[in-house]
């Protein structure tokens, strides 16, 4: 037999006081929604702009403001602490990835060009490579067709794949981290010297 949650009495409790509550009725809702739309005014541009609001870093603290994945791409520091985090979660190939991308990209020579993207594809793209990245077959494909004809732009899209899954995925896990955090409580120590 399946146990009673409430008892008879603790019922009729709850029924009185249910039936003392006044409903409003179909029309009185309907009435309401008509004046409450009449009442509301549609903002444009020209109210927002006369509006003042504070920027926004007055009203965020320092402990608020992390480090963009630009951020720790581009400083020296970041990138090292960014570096060796992803050592320690065995994916260090998608940092190395992005930074011999950025270094394909400056290549100025054709042949020099030619031999650099075979080397990125060997190590980084080729189905088991030593240092495989995870994008998907489509990508891959479209690297393989390119390697006839190299361009600047051949590892763009793989690129843009990896750096997503990394400011998605590790950088988020990586501001949590305590290599994060003491490179973090180091920087504001050291504010005198």
């Amino acid at each position: 037999m399946p146990k009673l949650l409430f008892s008879k009495i603790r019922f009729n409790e709850i029924k009185d006081l249910i039936q003392n509550v006044k409903r409003p009725r179909r029309i009185d809702i309907v009435l309401n929604g008509r004046r409450q739309k009449k009442d509301i005014q549609p903002r444009t541009v020209e109210n927002i702009n006369d509006e003042t609001y504070p920027s926004k870093v007055s009203w965020q603290t320092d402990d608020k403001l992390h480090p963009t994945m630009e951020t720790l791409l581009h400083d020296k520091k970041y990138l090292a602490a960014f570096r060796s985090f992803l050592q320690s979660e065995f994916s260090e190939e998608n940092i190395d990835f992005w930074l011999a991308c950025e270094d394909f990209r400056w290549t100025t020579s054709q042949e020099d060009l030619r031999w650099k993207a075979e080397g990125l594809y060997q190590e980084f793209i080729q189905p088991s490579a030593c240092r495989e990245i995870n994008v998907d077959h489509h990508i891959r494909e479209r690297i393989k067709k390119s390697l006839e004809k190299p361009s600047h732009s051949c590892f763009d899209e793989a690129q843009k794949h990896v750096y997503l899954l990394m400011e998605r995925d590790s950088c988020p896990r990586f501001l949590q981290s305590d290599a994060y955090l003491s490179l973090k409580h180091k920087s504001k120590s050291l504010w005198y010297i």
